[in-house]
Protein backbone atom coordinates (compact mmCIF):
# COMPACT_ATOMS: atom_id res chain seq x y z
CA UNK A 1 0.00 0.00 0.00
CA UNK A 2 3.15 2.20 0.85
CA UNK A 3 4.50 2.01 -2.57
CA UNK A 4 1.08 2.48 -4.22
CA UNK A 5 0.94 5.80 -2.29
CA UNK A 6 4.45 6.80 -3.01
CA UNK A 7 4.01 6.19 -6.93
CA UNK A 8 0.71 8.22 -6.86
CA UNK A 9 2.90 10.76 -5.01
CA UNK A 10 5.47 10.94 -7.96
CA UNK A 11 3.42 10.60 -10.57
CA UNK A 12 1.10 13.97 -8.97
CA UNK A 13 4.71 15.86 -8.76
CA UNK A 14 5.41 15.22 -12.07
CA UNK A 15 1.73 15.91 -13.32
CA UNK A 16 2.44 19.35 -11.74
CA UNK A 17 6.15 20.16 -13.10
CA UNK A 18 5.07 19.06 -16.63
CA UNK A 19 1.94 21.96 -15.94
CA UNK A 20 3.91 24.25 -14.03
CA UNK A 21 6.71 24.00 -17.31
CA UNK A 22 4.03 24.84 -19.65
CA UNK A 23 2.57 27.52 -17.97
CA UNK A 24 5.98 29.18 -16.98
CA UNK A 25 6.67 28.62 -21.05
CA UNK A 26 3.88 30.07 -22.63
CA UNK A 27 4.16 33.65 -20.27
CA UNK A 28 7.68 33.96 -21.95
CA UNK A 29 5.56 34.54 -25.05
CA UNK A 30 5.32 38.10 -26.23
CA UNK A 31 2.85 39.35 -28.32
CA UNK A 32 3.99 41.84 -30.80
CA UNK A 33 3.97 45.51 -30.20
CA UNK A 34 3.95 46.24 -33.83
CA UNK A 35 4.26 44.27 -37.24
CA UNK A 36 5.78 46.19 -39.86
CA UNK A 37 6.19 45.35 -43.76
CA UNK A 38 9.43 44.77 -45.58
CA UNK A 39 9.42 45.09 -49.45
CA UNK A 40 12.54 43.83 -51.60
CA UNK A 41 12.51 42.65 -55.29
CA UNK A 42 14.44 40.12 -55.04
CA UNK A 43 14.39 36.09 -55.00
CA UNK A 44 14.13 34.49 -51.30
CA UNK A 45 18.18 33.14 -51.90
CA UNK A 46 19.47 36.38 -53.14
CA UNK A 47 21.82 38.39 -50.79
CA UNK A 48 19.74 41.52 -50.27
CA UNK A 49 16.65 39.54 -49.39
CA UNK A 50 18.70 37.43 -46.59
CA UNK A 51 19.99 40.67 -45.52
CA UNK A 52 16.42 41.84 -45.18
CA UNK A 53 15.52 38.32 -43.00
CA UNK A 54 18.61 38.66 -40.97
CA UNK A 55 17.59 42.59 -40.13
CA UNK A 56 13.70 41.01 -39.44
CA UNK A 57 15.55 38.42 -37.20
CA UNK A 58 18.21 40.84 -34.95
CA UNK A 59 14.74 43.37 -34.55
CA UNK A 60 12.92 40.71 -33.05
CA UNK A 61 15.32 39.25 -30.81
CA UNK A 62 16.68 42.66 -29.74
CA UNK A 63 13.31 43.80 -29.27
CA UNK A 64 12.06 40.74 -27.29
CA UNK A 65 9.77 39.88 -29.67
CA UNK A 66 8.14 43.42 -29.53
CA UNK A 67 9.04 44.46 -33.28
CA UNK A 68 7.98 41.68 -35.56
CA UNK A 69 9.24 42.57 -39.90
CA UNK A 70 7.45 40.67 -42.15
CA UNK A 71 9.58 40.26 -45.04
CA UNK A 72 7.82 39.97 -48.88
CA UNK A 73 10.13 39.29 -51.51
CA UNK A 74 10.09 38.56 -55.07
CA UNK A 75 8.20 41.61 -55.49
CA UNK A 76 5.38 40.90 -54.05
CA UNK A 77 4.09 44.81 -52.77
CA UNK A 78 5.18 46.17 -55.88
CA UNK A 79 8.12 47.86 -58.06
CA UNK A 80 10.83 49.45 -56.41
CA UNK A 81 9.48 52.94 -57.41
CA UNK A 82 5.75 51.98 -56.41
CA UNK A 83 7.17 50.92 -52.82
CA UNK A 84 9.05 53.98 -52.24
CA UNK A 85 6.08 56.05 -53.08
CA UNK A 86 3.96 53.55 -50.65
CA UNK A 87 6.22 54.36 -48.11
CA UNK A 88 5.76 58.10 -48.46
CA UNK A 89 2.45 57.69 -46.67
CA UNK A 90 3.26 54.79 -44.57
CA UNK A 91 1.77 51.95 -47.11
CA UNK A 92 5.22 50.00 -46.92
CA UNK A 93 6.95 50.02 -43.67
CA UNK A 94 10.31 48.82 -44.81
CA UNK A 95 12.15 48.34 -47.98
CA UNK A 96 15.65 47.51 -49.68
CA UNK A 97 15.54 50.12 -52.43
CA UNK A 98 17.93 50.81 -55.26
CA UNK A 99 19.38 54.36 -55.66
CA UNK A 100 18.62 54.33 -59.26
CA UNK A 101 14.30 55.46 -58.36
CA UNK A 102 15.41 56.58 -55.43
CA UNK A 103 17.49 59.48 -56.84
CA UNK A 104 13.94 61.08 -58.39
CA UNK A 105 12.91 61.29 -54.99
CA UNK A 106 16.57 62.84 -53.22
CA UNK A 107 18.22 64.31 -56.50
CA UNK A 108 21.88 64.10 -54.48
CA UNK A 109 22.00 60.42 -54.26
CA UNK A 110 22.72 60.32 -58.31
CA UNK A 111 26.13 61.95 -57.37
CA UNK A 112 26.29 57.95 -56.40
CA UNK A 113 25.25 56.41 -59.67
CA UNK A 114 27.58 58.95 -61.77
CA UNK A 115 29.06 56.24 -64.33
CA UNK A 116 32.83 55.09 -63.92
CA UNK A 117 32.90 56.91 -60.52
CA UNK A 118 34.85 54.59 -58.24
CA UNK A 119 37.99 52.65 -59.39
CA UNK A 120 36.53 49.57 -57.40
CA UNK A 121 34.64 48.23 -54.60
CA UNK A 122 36.85 49.15 -51.85
CA UNK A 123 36.88 52.57 -53.11
CA UNK A 124 33.13 52.38 -52.49
CA UNK A 125 33.14 51.30 -49.50
CA UNK A 126 35.76 53.43 -47.97
CA UNK A 127 33.28 56.28 -49.06
CA UNK A 128 30.35 54.93 -47.86
CA UNK A 129 31.75 54.06 -44.43
CA UNK A 130 33.18 57.23 -43.90
CA UNK A 131 31.74 60.59 -43.27
CA UNK A 132 30.94 60.92 -46.73
CA UNK A 133 28.61 57.96 -46.51
CA UNK A 134 26.67 59.48 -43.43
CA UNK A 135 26.20 62.53 -45.00
CA UNK A 136 24.30 60.73 -47.77
CA UNK A 137 21.93 58.72 -45.30
CA UNK A 138 21.17 61.76 -43.40
CA UNK A 139 20.28 63.77 -46.52
CA UNK A 140 16.89 62.69 -46.30
CA UNK A 141 14.72 65.12 -44.76
CA UNK A 142 11.93 66.46 -46.52
CA UNK A 143 11.38 62.93 -48.67
CA UNK A 144 9.54 61.45 -45.91
CA UNK A 145 11.80 58.45 -45.38
CA UNK A 146 14.64 57.39 -43.61
CA UNK A 147 17.63 55.87 -44.37
CA UNK A 148 18.94 53.14 -42.17
CA UNK A 149 22.21 51.30 -43.93
CA UNK A 150 23.91 50.74 -47.16
CA UNK A 151 23.79 47.07 -48.92
CA UNK A 152 26.69 46.07 -51.89
CA UNK A 153 25.27 45.49 -55.06
CA UNK A 154 28.03 44.94 -57.30
CA UNK A 155 29.26 46.45 -60.77
CA UNK A 156 26.98 46.76 -63.37
CA UNK A 157 27.68 45.85 -66.79
CA UNK A 158 26.23 45.28 -69.99
CA UNK A 159 24.85 42.02 -71.84
CA UNK A 160 23.17 41.36 -75.09
CA UNK A 161 20.99 39.29 -77.16
CA UNK A 162 22.50 40.42 -80.37
CA UNK A 163 26.01 40.87 -80.71
CA UNK A 164 28.97 41.33 -78.27
CA UNK A 165 29.74 44.69 -77.04
CA UNK A 166 33.72 45.03 -77.48
CA UNK A 167 33.91 48.97 -78.81
CA UNK A 168 32.14 52.06 -78.06
CA UNK A 169 30.68 52.00 -81.72
CA UNK A 170 28.72 48.61 -80.50
CA UNK A 171 26.82 50.53 -78.32
CA UNK A 172 25.02 52.84 -81.35
CA UNK A 173 21.57 52.56 -82.34
CA UNK A 174 21.34 49.69 -79.67
CA UNK A 175 18.11 49.57 -77.18
CA UNK A 176 19.41 49.03 -73.86
CA UNK A 177 16.50 48.57 -70.90
CA UNK A 178 17.35 50.72 -68.04
CA UNK A 179 15.79 51.18 -64.70
CA UNK A 180 13.14 53.76 -64.15
CA UNK A 181 15.91 56.63 -64.06
CA UNK A 182 16.27 60.01 -66.00
CA UNK A 183 20.32 59.32 -64.66
CA UNK A 184 20.39 55.91 -66.73
CA UNK A 185 18.72 57.08 -69.88
CA UNK A 186 21.27 59.90 -70.05
CA UNK A 187 23.59 57.44 -69.56
CA UNK A 188 22.87 55.14 -72.38
CA UNK A 189 22.27 58.21 -74.63
CA UNK A 190 25.58 59.23 -74.30
CA UNK A 191 26.95 56.27 -75.16
CA UNK A 192 24.92 55.96 -77.96
CA UNK A 193 22.42 53.70 -77.35
CA UNK A 194 18.33 53.81 -76.99
CA UNK A 195 17.47 53.76 -73.59
CA UNK A 196 13.91 51.57 -72.60
CA UNK A 197 12.49 52.35 -69.19
CA UNK A 198 10.93 48.74 -67.91
CA UNK A 199 9.80 46.92 -65.18
CA UNK A 200 12.71 44.25 -63.64
CA UNK A 201 10.33 41.41 -64.15
CA UNK A 202 9.89 42.45 -67.36
CA UNK A 203 13.31 41.82 -68.87
CA UNK A 204 12.92 38.72 -69.71
CA UNK A 205 10.37 38.54 -72.15
CA UNK A 206 11.55 41.40 -73.65
CA UNK A 207 15.04 40.43 -74.70
CA UNK A 208 13.22 36.73 -75.68
CA UNK A 209 10.99 38.80 -78.41
CA UNK A 210 13.64 41.52 -79.49
CA UNK A 211 11.45 44.78 -78.06
CA UNK A 212 15.30 45.28 -75.94
CA UNK A 213 18.34 44.26 -77.43
CA UNK A 214 20.18 44.31 -74.25
CA UNK A 215 20.19 45.14 -70.26
CA UNK A 216 22.70 46.21 -67.74
CA UNK A 217 23.11 44.64 -64.28
CA UNK A 218 25.18 42.88 -61.89
CA UNK A 219 26.23 39.35 -61.99
CA UNK A 220 23.76 37.94 -59.37
CA UNK A 221 21.02 39.48 -61.43
CA UNK A 222 22.03 38.44 -64.61
CA UNK A 223 22.41 34.99 -62.95
CA UNK A 224 19.47 34.83 -61.11
CA UNK A 225 17.09 36.20 -63.28
CA UNK A 226 18.05 33.65 -66.06
CA UNK A 227 18.72 36.47 -68.47
CA UNK A 228 21.73 34.96 -69.89
CA UNK A 229 19.23 32.09 -71.65
CA UNK A 230 18.18 34.94 -74.01
CA UNK A 231 21.34 37.88 -73.78
CA UNK A 232 24.40 35.78 -73.87
CA UNK A 233 27.27 38.25 -74.35
CA UNK A 234 27.93 39.60 -71.33
CA UNK A 235 30.58 42.71 -71.49
CA UNK A 236 32.40 43.74 -68.40
CA UNK A 237 33.16 47.39 -68.62
CA UNK A 238 31.57 48.23 -65.10
CA UNK A 239 29.52 51.63 -65.76
CA UNK A 240 28.20 51.88 -62.46
CA UNK A 241 28.65 50.75 -58.76
CA UNK A 242 25.19 51.97 -57.53
CA UNK A 243 25.43 50.47 -53.80
CA UNK A 244 21.71 50.58 -52.29
CA UNK A 245 19.81 51.85 -49.30
CA UNK A 246 17.40 50.14 -46.35
CA UNK A 247 14.79 52.48 -45.79
CA UNK A 248 12.06 53.05 -43.03
CA UNK A 249 8.99 55.30 -43.58
CA UNK A 250 9.42 58.38 -41.82
CA UNK A 251 5.99 57.53 -40.69
CA UNK A 252 6.44 54.24 -39.31
CA UNK A 253 9.97 56.01 -38.09
CA UNK A 254 7.70 58.60 -35.97
CA UNK A 255 5.74 55.89 -34.26
CA UNK A 256 8.63 54.41 -32.60
CA UNK A 257 10.64 55.83 -28.78
CA UNK A 258 14.18 56.36 -29.40
CA UNK A 259 15.11 53.12 -28.07
CA UNK A 260 13.37 51.12 -30.78
CA UNK A 261 15.03 53.23 -33.23
CA UNK A 262 18.45 52.83 -31.60
CA UNK A 263 17.71 48.94 -31.71
CA UNK A 264 16.84 49.07 -35.86
CA UNK A 265 19.58 51.10 -36.75
CA UNK A 266 21.87 49.12 -34.88
CA UNK A 267 20.34 45.85 -36.72
CA UNK A 268 20.29 47.40 -39.70
CA UNK A 269 24.12 48.18 -40.03
CA UNK A 270 24.57 44.58 -38.81
CA UNK A 271 22.62 43.53 -41.72
CA UNK A 272 24.46 45.29 -43.61
CA UNK A 273 27.92 43.79 -42.99
CA UNK A 274 26.46 40.34 -43.46
CA UNK A 275 24.42 41.10 -46.25
CA UNK A 276 28.14 42.54 -47.75
CA UNK A 277 29.17 38.76 -47.21
CA UNK A 278 26.75 37.09 -48.83
CA UNK A 279 27.44 39.41 -51.91
CA UNK A 280 30.74 38.71 -52.42
CA UNK A 281 30.26 34.76 -52.38
CA UNK A 282 27.26 34.86 -54.53
CA UNK A 283 28.90 37.08 -57.23
CA UNK A 284 32.08 34.72 -57.46
CA UNK A 285 29.29 31.42 -57.90
CA UNK A 286 27.43 33.21 -60.29
CA UNK A 287 30.08 34.59 -62.80
CA UNK A 288 31.26 30.99 -62.01
CA UNK A 289 27.49 29.71 -63.37
CA UNK A 290 27.06 31.74 -65.87
CA UNK A 291 30.67 31.54 -67.41
CA UNK A 292 29.93 27.33 -67.68
CA UNK A 293 27.12 27.79 -69.45
CA UNK A 294 29.18 28.94 -72.34
CA UNK A 295 28.01 32.54 -72.45
CA UNK A 296 30.48 34.72 -74.32
CA UNK A 297 32.53 36.78 -71.87
CA UNK A 298 34.15 40.21 -72.90
CA UNK A 299 36.41 42.33 -70.53
CA UNK A 300 37.12 45.87 -71.81
CA UNK A 301 40.35 46.76 -72.22
CA UNK A 302 41.84 49.85 -70.50
CA UNK A 303 42.00 51.86 -73.41
CA UNK A 304 38.37 50.84 -74.86
CA UNK A 305 37.00 51.48 -70.86
CA UNK A 306 38.43 54.88 -71.61
CA UNK A 307 36.59 55.78 -74.41
CA UNK A 308 33.03 54.82 -72.31
CA UNK A 309 34.15 56.80 -69.62
CA UNK A 310 35.02 60.37 -72.26
CA UNK A 311 31.82 59.78 -73.72
CA UNK A 312 29.71 60.27 -70.53
CA UNK A 313 31.94 62.90 -68.88
CA UNK A 314 29.30 65.52 -69.93
CA UNK A 315 26.62 63.71 -67.25
CA UNK A 316 28.38 65.05 -64.47
CA UNK A 317 27.72 68.84 -65.52
CA UNK A 318 24.44 67.89 -65.94
CA UNK A 319 23.54 66.06 -63.33
CA UNK A 320 25.24 67.28 -60.74
CA UNK A 321 26.98 70.35 -61.03
CA UNK A 322 25.59 71.38 -57.34
CA UNK A 323 27.79 68.85 -55.87
CA UNK A 324 31.04 69.02 -57.60
CA UNK A 325 32.88 69.45 -54.55
CA UNK A 326 31.87 66.25 -53.28
CA UNK A 327 32.45 64.69 -56.06
CA UNK A 328 35.89 65.97 -55.70
CA UNK A 329 36.31 64.29 -52.64
CA UNK A 330 35.04 60.96 -53.92
CA UNK A 331 37.63 60.95 -56.20
CA UNK A 332 40.37 62.23 -53.93
CA UNK A 333 39.44 58.92 -51.83
CA UNK A 334 40.37 56.57 -54.61
CA UNK A 335 43.58 58.07 -54.76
Amino acid sequence: MKIKTAALFVFAMVILAACGGRKEDQTKAVDPEYVFTYAENQAEDYPTTQGAYKFAELVEEKTGGRIVISVNAQGVLGDEKTVIEQMQFGGVDFARVSLSPLAEFVPRLNVLQMPYLYTGREHMWKVLDGEIGDDFLNSFDGSDLVALSWYDAGARNFYSSTKPITKLEDMKGMKIRVQESELMVGMMEALGATAVPMAYDKVYSALQTGIIDGAENNWPSYESTAHYEVAKYYTIDEHTRVPELQLVSQATWEKLKQEDRDIIRECAQESSRYERKLWEERERTSEEKVRATGCQVVELPPEEKARFQEAVTSMYGKYCAEYVDVIDAIVAEGK
